[in-house]
């Protein structure tokens, strides 16, 4: 995650949270260390976020409460289902995306009072799915395909086939498409200069290319 979008999703994640959280809880979150944090703290004071830290129980960093957008008034019973069909996705693989969707899980939960929390949990206790687990895939993998997608950005991608032969292709995607058991990229490949489906699960490594590609 470059440095632009920790700080961003650093906002949001204080933002999101009614109480305070310690900087060490940032920095495991994150996955950095104390020092960037602090650096990052220390940023987001410097773009004149009300920032601020509580002592006590419950302490650590926290915005002020008037830094906020206008609240989006979910009801339980609608967050309810966005949870619980949120966390079927992650579950089941189904969605690549999982940190995404966690983070606009977060915002969900956040939107509701303490009433509409309490009775989230008590409906989210009754809802269930049965399904297939999809092919796992590799976090930096599906973290970089997102950007490339959202961005339109061109990969690098190191791929292996059904014959587990090992090959380094250079592709920009244009669609995902989710099966059951499956994540594919419906994707361009650049150097063969035809379309074709990848699978995210056989992609061991990508990296976004110059946008100029």
């Amino acid at each position: 995650m470059k440095r632009t979008q920790r700080l961003f999703a650093l906002t949001e994640y204080l933002r999101g949270r009614r109480t305070g959280v310690t900087a060490a809880a940032l920095a495991e979150r994150f996955g950095v260390t104390l020092r960037t944090i602090y650096r990052d703290l220390d940023s987001l004071r410097e773009a004149s976020l009300p920032l601020a830290a509580e002592r006590g129980r419950g302490g650590g960093y926290a915005l002020d409460k008037s830094y906020s957008l206008p609240p989006v008034n979910f009801t339980a019973r609608e967050a309810a289902l966005l949870v619980a069909l949120g966390r079927h996705a992650i579950g089941t693989r189904l969605m690549p995306f999982t940190d995404t969707l966690e983070s606009a899980l977060d915002k969900v939960r956040a939107a509701l009072t303490a009433s509409a929390q309490r009775e989230l949990l008590t409906r989210l206790g009754e809802l269930s799915f049965v399904g297939v687990p999809a092919l796992p895939s590799d976090q930096k993998v599906r973290a970089t395909v997102e950007r490339a997608w959202f961005e339109q950005q061109p990969l690098r991608i190191v791929y292996v086939d059904g014959s587990h032969v090992e090959t380094t292709r250079r592709i920009r995607i244009r669609a995902v498409l989710m099966e059951r058991h499956e994540t594919r990229l419906d994707a361009e490949d650049l150097d063969a200069g035809e379309r074709r489906h990848f699978r995210l699960d056989r992609i061991t490594r990508a990296t976004i290319l110059p946008v100029a590609l």
